[in-house]
């Protein structure tokens, strides 16, 4: 028998057999990557909190003005006493309960979320509307660049002489936090969309609007997310400061108790709070992101 022969009969024999099946991968690579980052951001948040007990624990820290996460969060039905619907100085809930800082929670986001809306869209009718129409880039823009380095914070006294005591001056504060800089913001991205698209839409027969609406917002939809992002952690910041003296309610006003009363614990539970919704309230955006702007593939950036 030639080696030709025999080779053919091997081949013959392996044709009979199945081929080998390739058993999928028990996770797929985006819930790999979505575990990962878990993973990695309970490690960071150990090594912080290790660190905190670790001073505590070694008398470098004064409990009664630094108390370590073990001594704020055990006790939680106490500290919930002080979230009733009023949120006084000095006022403390008949019954414990999630609900009322569930409500005092979400006070507090929705006032964020409606200024985030407000700002975001404004600010980008507005910078367009300056970047194509001459007569109110004229008369806005000037007054626009007067008034943007002006501190979000310096506007409550005017928020509160115009809107009252209520949720209207912590909405206005972060409108503004986010509006003067998605209008720049809106103006320098359309200068920089690439003319080649500008010119492709104009050869296959779209009017200026539709070369708006389906070239140019697209193309500077993920720089402005990216502001709001940037912008997102300072509306937290202006919103609490509002609670305080214009509003009267939510985190601010619970911050701004604890800290009249000398209650550290309640100070740090309070800003663990925030610090968990300002995270989500990010989270929630970059999927917002993600839905919107689909034709973005992810990881686009430089390699890490």
């Amino acid at each position: 028998m030639t080696a030709d022969a025999g080779q053919t009969r091997l081949g013959e024999a392996g044709a009979g057999r199945p081929a080998p099946k390739i058993k999928p991968p028990l996770l797929s690579p985006a819930l790999r990557r979505r575990l990962s980052a878990i993973g990695w951001g309970l490690i960071s948040l150990s090594l912080f909190a290790g660190l905190w007990e670790a001073l505590w624990f070694f008398g470098m820290l004064n409990p009664l003005l630094l108390p370590p996460p073990h001594l704020f969060l055990s006790d939680i039905p106490g500290t919930l006493k002080f979230f009733d619907r009023s949120n006084r100085i000095g006022s403390v809930a008949s019954g414990v309960g999630v609900w009322p800082l569930l409500f005092t929670m979400g006070s507090t986001t929705l006032r964020v979320l409606v200024g985030l809306t407000l700002g975001f869209t404004c600010g980008v009718a507005v910078g367009a509307a300056i970047h194509y129409v001459k007569l109110l880039r004229n008369l806005l823009l000037p007054t626009i660049l007067l008034l943007a380095p002006i501190s979000p914070v310096a506007w409550l006294p005017v928020a509160i002489f115009v809107f009252g005591i209520g949720d209207v001056p912590a909405i206005f504060l972060v409108f503004i936090t986010v509006f003067f800089a998605i209008v720049l913001s809106t103006g320098a991205q359309i200068e920089s969309v690439p003319k080649n698209y500008i010119h492709v839409a104009r050869i296959m027969g779209a009017s200026q609007r539709q070369t708006f609406w389906k070239v140019i917002l697209p193309a500077i939809l993920p720089s402005l997310f990216m502001t709001l992002r940037l912008n997102l952690f300072a509306a937290w910041m202006v919103v609490l400061i509002a609670e305080t003296v214009g509003v009267g309610t939510g985190l601010g006003q619970i911050t701004s108790m604890a800290r009249s009363t000398f209650n550290a614990k309640l100070v740090f539970f309070t800003m663990a709070i925030i610090g968990l919704l300002g995270f989500l309230s990010d989270f929630a955006l970059r999927q917002v992101q993600n839905k919107m702007l689909w034709w973005i593939a992810p990881n686009q950036g430089a390699a890490r």
